[in-house]
């Protein structure tokens, strides 16, 4: 890991659960993203680009949604699970600032 990511965040290293969430928000936002542009577009052609690139991140989605839930990392179904998980992340992040 680069160094100074290192002091900003005190892990050594970045775990899969971390990256993995990053992602899996960084593509809820980008299907957002295109959702909006496809409303916004002027053109069917257009349309018709922003579209295909929406099914790919929905694809892209579902395949990080199911990796995070075969390893544990993401509870969907059960609130109660996904909260404690939750809960975790935000004392380990809380932690980080001492």
């Amino acid at each position: 890991m680069n160094p100074i990511v290192q002091n900003m965040t005190g892990m050594s290293t970045l775990s899969d659960q971390v990256i993995a969430t990053d992602m899996l928000l960084a593509s809820k936002s980008g299907i957002k993203d295109l959702a909006v542009a496809i409303t916004e577009s002027a053109t069917p052609e257009v349309r018709t680009v922003l579209k295909s690139h929406l099914d790919t991140a929905i694809t892209c989605h579902e395949k990080l949604t199911n990796y995070m839930m075969n390893k544990g990392y993401y509870h969907p179904y059960n609130v109660n699970e996904q909260l404690q998980i939750d809960m975790q992340s935000a004392n380990a992040a809380l932690g980080l600032q001492q």
